[in-house]
């Protein structure tokens, strides 16, 4: 039976592609007018059925790596995978749909038609699944390790001075990824000094205060000296009440004069040119 199946597909190849861009495109309208790139998502169809219809064949050499490249670009176009499962789907109606218009199932059989046609697409089904999968969770990792950089970065801005801004709630997790960049970045760039920048910090309470605490002093262990900046009066008011002891580091409430303190302490100072 699979090879009347095979047989259909390959005499109705453009019909089927036709029939299925049409339902699928329905399907995809909305997304394509979110992401404002409808000739991504065409483009991206119309390769998915080729690819169906040649996987059903069997007429690719290398099908497991053509299909993870696919399905890369379907994660990077943000296609859910719901939306290749309904594609599968949607192949699989216009094949038999296509095939009962034409008579070709005897009638006393036709039960086990449509259990031998499920059975020859499900293991593709399951292989789509897999693949979907491992990428997603490649592809979120992935993008786990660059957000927890971007959560705590440390920029050179002159020889021997960084900054490390940060911006948002600091929670224990990323405590721990501040100190790792903090550690690392100054040893990586030689800084003499580095500026931690609170000023997007929008509460400073007992346990972001312990921690912005433990990496200076994790900092000043490896020779750099460290810069609490950025110090907003009401977060100056709130350290005070908490009985929050910032006498031992240096502190300023502005970027601009931790910049000036750092170059002075360098040995340099900004000069105008008028």
């Amino acid at each position: 039976m699979q090879k009347e199946f095979l047989t259909y597909i390959q005499n109705h190849r453009e019909d089927i592609i036709a029939s299925w861009l049409q339902r699928i495109d329905e399907k995809t309208a909305e997304m394509a007018k979110k992401l404002e790139e409808d000739h991504l998502i065409s483009s991206a169809a119309q390769e998915y059925i080729d690819l169906l219809i040649n996987e059903s064949l069997g007429l690719m050499d290398d099908s497991d790596n053509q299909l993870i490249v696919f399905i890369e670009k379907a994660v990077s176009l943000n296609w859910h995978l719901n939306m290749l499962v309904t594609g599968l789907q949607i192949f699989e109606e216009i094949i038999f749909q296509g095939m009962e218009k034409e008579k070709a199932f005897y009638d006393n059989k036709q039960l086990q038609y449509v259990e031998n046609f499920h059975s020859w697409l499900h293991p593709l089904c399951n292989k789509i699944i897999r693949m979907y999968s491992n990428v997603w969770e490649r592809t979120v990792s992935i993008q786990k390790v660059a957000l927890q950089e971007l959560s705590a970065p440390l920029i050179p801005v002159f020889e021997g001075i960084t900054i490390m801004p940060l911006v948002g709630t600091i929670d224990t997790q990323r405590a721990k990824q501040i100190m790792e960049n903090l550690l690392n970045g100054v040893v990586k760039h030689r800084s003499e000094v580095v500026l931690i920048d609170i000023t997007g910090v929008p509460v400073v309470d007992t346990m972001v205060a312990h921690h912005i605490i433990q990496a200076t002093n994790a900092v000043r262990l490896v020779g750099t000296k460290s810069m609490i900046v950025g110090i907003r009066p009401e977060i100056a008011q709130t350290i005070v009440n908490l009985g929050i002891n910032l006498d031992q580091f240096e502190t300023k409430n502005t970027l601009k004069k931790g910049m000036e303190s750092a170059l002075e302490y360098t040995n340099r100072k900004l000069v105008g040119l008028g």
